[in-house]
């Protein structure tokens, strides 16, 4: 396994586990060089998802594509990173239970701003705005007004 800090070809296995979900093996590595600790997933290989983008053309599904957008959308919030690595690993699972080897980017979109919604607000209108393409205020402000009558519809 190649050191995320040095480069580095070899490490040693300090403690492996299976994830809650029982769908992958964690390994705790440290590099022999530099001696930088560091964690690894060991899963099944599945079959490909394709993804259909807005313009019609498909690329190959990618869970950290998903967890990249989201930290961006919670960044500087106090979102913890296991509860966002959930949030990917249930998003993943959903897609790959419909048996479908293919899915919109629309859907995905969708399935995180549904799920942000119940974790961070903040992080769910600042995915929405580039998720949605939001233009100008106006955008920002209705949606914030919809999650506002959403939470009192709650509470009622």
């Amino acid at each position: 396994m190649k050191c995320p800090f040095c480069g580095y070809l070899d490490s040693k296995v300090i403690e492996s586990r299976a994830t809650e979900e029982m769908t992958a093996v964690r390994r705790r590595r440290e590099c022999l060089s530099c001696g930088q600790r560091f964690t690894t997933y060991e899963r099944i290989e599945e079959h490909p998802i394709l993804v259909i983008k807005k313009d019609g053309s498909r690329e190959a599904f990618s869970r950290n594509k998903i967890l990249t957008g989201i930290l961006k959308a919670c960044e500087k919030r106090p979102t913890p990173l296991d509860v966002l690595e959930q949030l990917t690993f249930d998003i993943e699972r959903q897609i790959r239970q419909t048996g479908r080897g293919e899915v919109t980017s629309k859907e995905i979109g969708e399935m995180v701003m549904e799920r942000l919604k119940d974790i961070d607000d903040v992080a769910y209108v600042r995915f929405a705005s580039v998720y949605r393409d939001f233009r100008d205020v106006d955008g920002f402000k209705e949606e914030v007004e919809r999650i506002l009558a959403e939470k009192d519809r709650k509470q009622e």
